[in-house]
């Protein structure tokens, strides 16, 4: 029963840690991206906010299993 715990904690751990590095390293490219094309900076910006939501969606599904699962056992 406690180890449901542990596990759900890392697990939602390694879900946070796991989006972050994703979001940071969007983040990073896009940027350099806006840097190298300015003009572009738009449609990067446009498709950087789609992908970090999408990044933070998969991070809140893990999240919302890891829960689940610690409440189930």
């Amino acid at each position: 029963m406690d180890l449901a715990w542990l596990g759900a904690g890392i697990g939602a751990g390694i879900a946070v840690i796991g989006a972050g590095l994703g979001i940071g390293k969007l983040a990073g490219s896009a940027l350099e991206a806006m840097g190298r094309q300015p003009e572009a900076a738009g449609p990067i910006r446009t498709a950087m906010i789609i992908a970090a939501a999408l990044i933070e969606g998969v991070a809140f599904f893990a999240l919302v299993i890891c829960i689940l699962l610690a409440v189930k056992a």
